[in-house]
């Protein structure tokens, strides 16, 4: 008995139906003033169309094939040995968090009261994981240039319970991260590298994200390449990278992918924890987890993306010198600097209006705004002035001097492959004019 071509001549049609889609879809042409320039967006083309309809053809509705091969090339990208996909980037950040207070780590975990160096001026999911798992964050000041902290700042802020290092790649701009595990080596400190925002960075000619005990990425729109949603930890420790997989997957102690079901070969001959001999191990659970699972849709589409990225990257690249070779001579501005030995992968391109040019940040941004170009804060500046923070446990490492101008002055426009050279050079020439104009 033959199997019936049917389907497979059904779904080579409705693909070829959504190049012929995706080809007639109004590419819209720039018009300067009225097209929106966003600060961030999916660059999405024919083949990543393409891989999300195959993917819901054949109904991969939970992780599977693609998923599992997206974790082994990305693991691959980094030089390590494990990549597990999430649902966010957010959840990344908590997972990472979280497995460094497993019991597992036995007098290595992370225990409520322990503190987590982190930095003022960033993004609240780098710091919420630090304070939804009882620990204490320790608030250190970033430079005004490259935006990130330093290694000194680091060091100095190390104090008797200081227990792990987490902090972001800021806008792409690698931190001095060998430096900083270094630090984190000689004071046997947890290293988590936040590297949402840097994806195809690389500090001393390895990737961001390969320094630290682990690292997380984030695969939302804004970002370098995109699921829609998600995000994935990264680990060359496999102790760590089983914590994280039970965490993910509502802190069952099994390791067998979906569909399996004796990975082990002890499923009912294993004594867990106070259970019964032999209690089936597929629902023995180990941590306090969650379920922070993504979809093969997700992975089908990230696949697609993720054969990009040096592309993406190179646009980033190009993007950002334009904007800073277009902007030197501009008075009034401070304007960003790579971080010394690294070769960043911009997310965007920071700016500070200085506080003593003649002319406001909110002045230069409702300028660009009513052109349609969108800005963007350095995310929530300093983070101890927000409401959510005011009453948290914390300690803070000397002045935050800078991550308080940068909550008053500064601001960043986009620089990601979907703006073309016209684009970005528009918000070269409309920078120049307001600030020109009003010196």
């Amino acid at each position: 008995m033959t199997s019936d071509p049917r389907p497979k001549e059904h779904k080579a049609r409705i693909l070829d139906l959504v190049r012929e889609y995706h080809a007639a879809v109004d590419h819209s042409t720039f018009v300067p003033g009225v097209t929106s320039l966003l600060a961030s967006g999916a660059v999405l083309d024919e083949t990543d169309r393409v891989a999300l309809v195959e993917a819901a053809l054949d109904l991969r509705i939970a992780a599977g094939v693609s998923s599992r091969t997206f974790e082994r090339e990305f693991a691959k990208l980094f030089g390590v040995r494990k990549a597990h996909l999430t649902n966010s980037g957010s959840s990344a950040n908590l997972l990472a968090l979280t497995a460094l207070t497993s019991p597992q780590l036995e007098e290595y975990r992370l225990r409520p009261g322990d503190e987590v160096i982190t930095v003022a001026a960033g993004f609240p999911t780098t710091v919420n994981p630090i304070i939804q798992n009882g620990l204490v964050p320790v608030f250190v000041d970033v430079d005004l240039m490259t935006y990130n902290t330093t290694p000194e700042r680091v060091a100095a802020a190390v104090g008797p319970r200081t227990r792990a290092v987490m902090m972001a790649h800021t806008l792409g701009n690698p931190f001095a991260v060998a430096e900083v595990a270094e630090i984190a080596e000689e004071h046997n400190l947890f290293l988590i590298e936040d590297n949402c925002d840097a994806l195809g960075s690389t500090y001393r000619g390895r990737p961001t994200g390969s320094f630290g005990d682990l690292a997380t990425v984030s695969f939302y729109p804004a970002h370098h390449i995109t699921m829609g949603e998600g995000g994935c930890v990264v680990t060359d420790n496999l102790a760590l990278a089983r914590v994280v997989e039970s965490l993910r997957d509502w802190g069952r102690d099994c390791w067998c992918e979906p569909g399996e079901d004796n990975r082990c070969f002890k499923r009912f001959d294993q004594q867990l924890g106070d259970l019964p001999h032999g209690y089936d191990h597929k629902y023995v659970f180990s941590h306090v987890g969650y379920n922070l699972k993504s979809t093969d849709l997700q992975a089908a589409l990230g696949l697609s993306q993720l054969r990009r990225l040096p592309d993406f990257g190179a646009a980033r690249r190009r993007n950002w010198r334009h904007l800073h070779e277009a902007l030197l001579d501009v008075p009034g501005l401070l304007l960003p600097e790579p971080t010394p030995e690294s070769d960043p992968s911009w997310f965007g391109f920071v700016i500070t209006v200085l506080p003593d040019a003649p002319y406001t940040r909110r002045g230069l941004v409702d300028f660009l705004e009513a052109r349609h170009i969108s800005t963007r804060r350095l995310f929530g500046g300093n983070l101890l002035r927000h409401p959510a923070y005011l009453d948290r446990p914390h300690r803070v490492s000397g002045p935050l001097t800078n991550s308080d101008v940068i909550t008053e002055h500064t601001f960043w426009v986009g620089v990601y492959p979907g703006l073309s050279e016209d684009m970005i050079g528009y918000i070269a020439d409309s920078i120049r004019e307001y600030a020109l104009k009003s010196s």
